[in-house]
């Protein structure tokens, strides 16, 4: 990795002196500069992107196309005329006054680093994917090293609330999901992180029951096991539960584990995003969403490990 460890940084270690607590609200200007030197490495410098007509400089042209248009700009400022996309890039990305701006561009760029740059044809060199690869961990250990509390997995930014849990559950579920059969609810899952990152809170449980759901329903599918297409949470267990994802001499001491998948979950996006609010706006606090999504990320797991483990 191009991370290194530093006298500074084991000093800090040693002492304690480490955060522990993230923040979500702020991109600091030394996080952004160090990202810039990511950026470089794996996408290409301003040299490569101004004496270039190849690669380089038509993927840091998609990345601020994209990014004018769905800002509906003609150029990011403060650039005033048109020029080096790296160069205007760059600087629109320091000068952000909002996170959520920064996030923007940090996960398209990291998605062209992730989707574009694994070919030997971008940089006419060897070890393209360990570059890629290389670059999507030092940016993680960026963020963490600046108590920032996002992460890139599986193409998007989400949201970490805790190293452990995120580290247990979260990306096992991304991991486990991340194949054909389970298309649907990787996209859910992902959906629910994205909302909670923005913060729409009741969107996020939504989407933790869809990928919920989904996922027994995925597992049901790929056993060909017999499910109603408008079964919802209940139910599905109920199949589960019959076809022996759990087996018999398990049900004892699983016995809390269908009262925490029959209500938890469902129970939890019903009461607060499920149906209608009523005169009264409800609102779903940050702690409750981020207690559901772990939720999930571990019952995810569970049921995908459980079906693997199957004959």
């Amino acid at each position: 990795m191009a991370v290194y460890e530093l006298y500074s940084k084991r000093q800090q270690r040693l002492s304690g002196a480490e955060p522990d607590v993230y923040r979500y609200d702020d991109i600091p200007q030394k996080l952004r500069v160090q990202i810039i030197h990511i950026l470089d490495k794996a996408l290409g410098s301003r040299e490569e992107a101004a004496s270039s007509r190849g690669r380089v400089e038509h993927t840091y042209s998609l990345i601020v196309s994209t990014i004018r248009q769905e800002l509906g700009v003609f150029l990011l400022p403060p650039a005033n005329r048109e020029g080096n996309p790296y160069a205007e890039l760059r600087d629109f990305f320091l000068g952000a006054a909002k996170a959520e701006t920064c996030l923007d561009v940090i996960e398209l760029a990291f998605r062209a680093i992730d989707r574009l740059t694994r070919t030997i044809d971008y940089s006419n060199t060897r070890g393209y994917n360990e570059r890629a690869d290389e670059a999507i961990d030092d940016l993680n250990i960026r963020f963490k090293e600046n108590a920032v509390g996002y992460q890139y997995v599986d193409g998007e930014i989400v949201r970490v609330d805790s190293e452990l849990i995120h580290a247990e559950a979260v990306k096992p579920a991304l991991r486990l999901l991340n194949t054909k059969e389970y298309a649907g609810p990787h996209q859910e899952f992902l959906s629910a992180y994205e909302h909670y990152r923005e913060g729409k809170n009741k969107e996020a449980l939504n989407d933790c029951l869809k990928a919920f759901e989904s996922t027994m329903k995925a597992i049901c599918d790929k056993r060909g096991w017999t499910y109603k297409p408008g079964d919802t949470a209940r139910a599905l267990i109920d199949v589960l539960y019959a076809e022996g994802l759990v087996p018999p001499f398990w049900q004892t001491q699983f016995g809390a584990l269908r009262a925490l998948l029959e209500s938890s979950i469902p129970t939890g996006r019903n009461k607060q995003s499920g149906h209608g609010q009523g005169a009264t706006p409800t609102t779903v606090p940050d702690h409750l969403a981020a207690y559901m999504l772990h939720m999930t990320a571990s019952t995810l797991v569970f049921l995908t490990m459980a079906e693997q483990s199957l004959p």
